[in-house]
This record gives C-alpha cells, sequence and structure tokens, in this order.
C-alpha cells in the first residue's frame, strides 16, 4: 500500500492543506504535537476571529512589503471571497465589519473550527494528536515523540505547516528550524512581528497608569531612512512599555530600525483632532487659579493618562509655554528600547526563505516536502492578512503536492 501524505502541523495552513488532498481522494494523515488541532486558532479569535479583508486586493497585498511578488499568486488564487465562501461551505456565513475586516458570524472561532475538523475527519482525514515532530530518522522517514513511544512514519509527500515562534504555549515553538537547517534550507532568524515594545517608564508613571488605554490617538513614525508612517487607534500602557493595534501594524519598521540603530522614536499625537494653533488659542487663555494640569483638561481635553504621558515625555519648563506645549501634544517623543521577546508576539517575522522552496512551496533541498503557513519568511499587520495568507499558502502546498505526485 502506498503511504499516505503526511501534514504536520494542525493549524490553519496545515488544516487547509488537508482539505485540499483529502478532498481529492488521497489519505491524509495530521499529526499535531497539542492534543487538540488549531489551538492558536481558537485563542486568536476568542475575542473575535478575523478571517481576512474585504478591501481591493491591491490593497490587501500592499501589507505583505517585500514578500508580497511572492503571496500573490497564491493569494490571487485563494482571496478574502474564496475564504468567505470556504467558511460558508462549513455552514458558517462571515460578515464585514465597519473597517473591511471579515467575521463570522457569532464572531468566535469555535464553530468554524468545530465543523472544519468534523469535514477534514468525513473526508478520511487521519488525526494523530500529541505527536511532536523531531525530524527525520536515519531511513529518511518522518521521525515522531508520540505519547506511548517515539514512532517513524513513511510518507508519499510532506507538507510541513509547523507554525513561528510566537505563543509557543500553544505548539509554535520554532524548534523546526534546526531540523531543516541541519538538511541544508535556508531558514532566516524568527523575529517578532504585531509586538508590544520595551519603554524606559518612570515608576511613579508605571504604578498609577499601567494597563491604562490611551484611546484616539496618532502614531507617527520616521526611521533612519526618511520614511514616515503615520497609525490611528488605541494603545496600552503595559509595565514594560506599550502595545496595542497601532504599535502591532508598525511594529515591523519599529523592529527593524530598532535593531539597526538601536531604538525607535515615535512621535504621539494626542489630540489628532485639534491643530497646533487651536490647541494654542485654547492654552494662552487666562487660567486664573486653576493648576496647569486643570488647564490643560479644561481647555484641550485632556487628562488621565495622556495629561501623565505630557509629564513623563515634556520637560517641566515647556508647560509654561503654550507653543511648546502645543506642540508636545502633537508630538510627543517616546524612545522605544527594544521588541517585546518572541514568545509573546502575536506572530512572528523569519523562517524558511522562498529561495529555498520551488514555486509550489516544495523545498529544493528536499523533494516531496513542502512548506506552508507562518513558518514561511513573510510577516503582515494583523487584520485578516495573517490568516489570508496561512489559508492561501495551505492550499498552494496542498495543490503542489498533488502535482508533484501527478493527480493534476
Amino acid at each position: 500500500m502506498k503511504p499516505p501524505v503526511v501534514v504536520v502541523g494542525g493549524g490553519p495552513a496545515g488544516l487547509m492543506a488537508a482539505q485540499v488532498l483529502s478532498e481529492q481522494g488521497l489519505q491524509v494523515d495530521l499529526y499535531e504535537a497539542m492534543p487538540s488541532v488549531g489551538r492558536k486558532l481558537l485563542v486568536a479569535g476568542s475575542s473575535g476571529l478575523n478571517l481576512t479583508h474585504a478591501g481591493p486586493i491591491d490593497q490587501l497585498l500592499e501589507h505583505y512589503r517585500e514578500c508580497r511578488s511572492q503571496l500573490e499568486p497564491l493569494i490571487r488564487k485563494f482571496g478574502p471571497e474564496d475564504i468567505r465562501q470556504w467558511a460558508q461551505d462549513l455552514g458558517i456565513n462571515t460578515f464585514v465589519g465597519s473597517s473591511g475586516r471579515v467575521f463570522p458570524e457569532g464572531m468566535k472561532s469555535a464553530n468554524l473550527l468545530k465543523n472544519w475538523e468534523k469535514h477534514l475527519l468525513s473526508s478520511g482525514v487521519r488525526l494523530h494528536l500529541s505527536h511532536r515532530w523531531k525530524g527525520w530518522d536515519p531511513q529518511k522517514q518522518l521521525y515522531f515523540d508520540a505519547p506511548s513511544a517515539e514512532t517513524s512514519i513513511s510518507a508519499s509527500a510532506v507538507v510541513l505547516a509547523l507554525g513561528g515562534g510566537s505563543w509557543p504555549q500553544l505548539g509554535s515553538t520554532g524548534a523546526w528550524t534546526k531540523q531543516l537547517q541541519g538538511c541544508g534550507v535556508l531558514v532566516r532568524p524568527l523575529r517578532p512581528s504585531n509586538c508590544g515594545f520595551d519603554v524606559q517608564w518612570s515608576e511613579h508613571f508605571c504604578a498609577r497608569f499601567e494597563g491604562q488605554a490611551v484611546k484616539s490617538v496618532t502614531i507617527i513614525f520616521t526611521n533612519s531612512k526618511g520614511m514616515r508612517y503615520l497609525q490611528r487607534g488605541d494603545f496600552v500602557i503595559t509595565k514594560t512599555g506599550l502595545e496595542g493595534s497601532p504599535i502591532y501594524t508598525l511594529s515591523a519598521y519599529l523592529r527593524d530600525e530598532i535593531e539597526a540603530t538601536g531604538s525607535a522614536v515615535i512621535h504621539i499625537d494626542l489630540a489628532p483632532d485639534w491643530t497646533a494653533a487651536q490647541l494654542v488659542e485654547r492654552l494662552v487663555r487666562p487660567r486664573g487659579s486653576r493648576s496647569i494640569s486643570n488647564h490643560i483638561q479644561k481647555s484641550t481635553g485632556l487628562k488621565g493618562v495622556k495629561s501623565g504621558l505630557l509629564r513623563e515625555f515634556l520637560p517641566r519648563e515647556v508647560f509654561d509655554h503654550p507653543e511648546k506645549l502645543a506642540s508636545g501634544m502633537k508630538t510627543l517623543p517616546v524612545r522605544l528600547e527594544s521588541a517585546r521577546p518572541l514568545a509573546e508576539a502575536i506572530s512572528s517575522a523569519g523562517g524558511v526563505s522562498f529561495k529555498a522552496l520551488d514555486r509550489n512551496l516544495m523545498l529544493h533541498k528536499l523533494p516531496g516536502v513542502f512548506c506552508a503557513g507562518e513558518m514561511l519568511d513573510w510577516e503582515a499587520p494583523t487584520g485578516g492578512y495573517l490568516l489570508t495568507a496561512c489559508l492561501a499558502t495551505g492550499r498552494a502546498a496542498g495543490v503542489g503536492v498533488m502535482e508533484w505526485l501527478g493527480k493534476i
């Protein structure tokens, strides 16, 4: 009997590859290191599963930065509309939010994952849980650390969908990098993406404002090459620094700047709906017996953590000069010292270089072995872009296996 196709990894990319292959009548055995599949998908979707993004496809593709050329043909073959149809075929309707993000009805990921797993099992996919891949044995068989004993498996083809290095408690440890590097595969170092950053807060500021959200601001960042980026939204003060949607969106640029120069300085517009001139006009008004903090709150509305940020980063003498104070409100400088560790990041950059793969995502060094998902060397911000590329590369790897086996 011919060995089955083996998929290693039960995240979105691995599950999609298994679906594509099993629906074409191939026997698929899926091995997952954790006791259940899709754990990161479940956690990521606990507050609302962002499946994809409904904006124009060219705008979506821009979010993949340097890897757009490699991902574009895969996403054009399985893009946002295909993902919505796929979810509907699993019995899950979707809707488009006000920001263009696509969510399943009910928002959560549990029903989607449940229906997906049920569909795979009905298609003949055999799940092997709590099987951690350790590489290949001397006979070139896949080698697993299983609950009962170590085991070796033969395969007619292999799809590796092992994830990146973020959230290792959910199974993505990045340990696979050593196995592939040992086979001569070009693997870029894994780095944090969609992550928070460290700031040297004063003890007083951290004790008072840790955990508080800084709402409706614009983050402005200009890197050492003169490239300027803006992102509006809310962020959160953490014990070590800051995190939140606009920070995650800019994280790749901020991380790269820190790696190149040692730090990155962002400027925060604490009053994006006001011009500097409007702020000055308010601040020059007589404050009478009010404290400067009360005067700022009364005249501009800035209070609480926003007022605390002004105190944290502006020299005391600036508060006596309305023009300088208004400038500080519009461009408050905050130095980021380092990215938070990879284990804390939402996703990771780095991984298997596209140079190591053919157009079907098969490794040049290991014929018959395909790679998909976050273990590939690409990154994107949150907003549906991560899951879109994972699903598209999983599908592409599955199609690649069929071509390799002469099934299409």
